[in-house]
């Protein structure tokens, strides 16, 4: 059944539909945030929100994964998240209550392909769907930047993880068969073309992770306090992105053994993806093995947000004949790792089957595309 016709069925009401995607980041994990770089691609799995308007002053939201609905007036939703997972939805709805755009209360129906806790980003996916539903709802408009900017406040502001705009930039801004070379500082992206002969797995370890529990939020404040400390010293940096390797070799006592960990990482793996895309553009497939393991080691020892069946996945992967490079991607502590290699062949069957026997665990693979940023879907006959 349609999420259209689901949506008639439960709400006895024509709806529209928007989409948005996942992603999986190639290379430049936890570097959002710092004012970095990033490479991601948009996924094929998507969440999709059906939503009509309604005239009373209410929020009400189903979601088709947890048979659930909430319910809200838009005046008196609750200030602080409620720990569940309309908390995204409650967040989006804030700030644009917040910016004056949410006119209207709406039914809304929330159907997704993404797996929750994967590292691929559902809660942006939603976020982004969400929002564009509400605002189209609303009769008002935000630029692509604007809207990443409002998705990122409502995750970073309500639900608490304080994440970077990577997710909801490249849901919103991806284009077919391209990664989105984004310097999250300038707030500026282009699109760098996959080669043809490119072949992308997404391998879930099966482990789930919860950013929200402090971890990830940890990880930023001790950039934060790397970075003040450095300006302390005299250094004049807009974002940890301007730091030089040699500048942060001097002050390594300055910052202690930690933090100069943490920097360590979000200086090398800057570098990495420069170094990715150059291998990318040149078709040089083959310099991307080195750098892939190297983000994944530093991931591990200096920025600790891997985890030992990450870790493991990583290297089953890498030791496939084929493989061009395997890391974990997203925020860590679980969730997914991205293969790259030239002719998949069996190579997920095979990675499976040692990761099982290894780890006792199931996950699961799945061949990728790069694809399109989020959308309106049209109406066609079967809706």
């Amino acid at each position: 059944m349609s999420i259209v016709a689901k949506f008639r069925e439960r709400f006895a009401a024509p709806a529209g539909v928007w989409r948005a995607p996942g992603r999986v980041n190639l290379i430049g994990e936890h570097t959002d945030y710092t004012g970095g770089l990033v490479l991601p691609i948009a996924l094929p799995w998507e969440t999709q929100v059906a939503a009509a308007a309604r005239a009373d002053g209410t929020l009400r939201v189903f979601a088709e994964a947890y048979q659930e609905t909430v319910e809200f007036s838009l005046s008196t939703m609750p200030e602080q998240r409620q720990g569940h997972w309309s908390d995204y939805v409650l967040g989006v709805a804030h700030q644009l209550r917040r910016r004056k755009m949410l006119s209207t209360g709406a039914d809304l129906l929330i159907e997704s392909t993404l797996p929750p806790g994967a590292g691929l980003s559902s809660s942006a996916a939603l976020e982004v769907a969400v929002a564009s539903a509400l605002l189209c709802l609303s009769e008002e408009t935000l630029s692509n930047l604007e809207l990443a900017k409002l998705c990122q406040e409502a995750e970073a502001g309500f639900v608490g993880t304080a994440c970077g705009i990577m997710d909801m930039f490249v849901s919103i801004t991806a284009r077919e068969r391209h990664a989105t070379l984004i310097d999250c500082q300038q707030l500026t992206s282009r699109f760098v073309p996959l080669p043809e002969d490119l072949t992308i797995l997404v391998v879930d370890t099966g482990v789930r992770h919860q950013l929200a529990s402090g971890e990830y939020n940890q990880r930023r404040a001790s950039c934060e306090e790397g970075l003040r400390r450095l300006r302390a010293e005299g250094l004049a940096l807009g974002a940890l992105a301007d730091l030089p390797l040699a500048d942060l070799e001097r002050h390594e006592a300055v910052l202690g053994t930690l933090l100069y960990r943490r920097l360590r990482h979000v200086v090398s793996e800057n570098a990495r993806v420069r170094a990715t895309v150059a291998a990318l553009e040149a078709g040089n497939l083959d310099a991307l093995r080195p750098l892939f393991a190297q983000s994944q080691a530093s991931l591990r020892d200096d920025y600790e947000v891997s985890c030992p069946e990450l870790d493991l996945l990583c290297e089953i992967a890498t030791n496939q004949p084929g493989v061009l490079g395997a890391r974990m991607t997203g925020g860590g502590f679980g969730g997914s790792v991205v293969v790259l290699t030239r002719s998949p062949g069996g190579l997920g069957d095979a990675i499976l089957k040692a990761y099982r026997e290894s780890a006792g665990l199931p996950g699961s693979v799945l061949e990728v595309v790069a694809s399109p940023g989020a959308s309106r879907l049209p109406l066609t006959a079967k809706n």
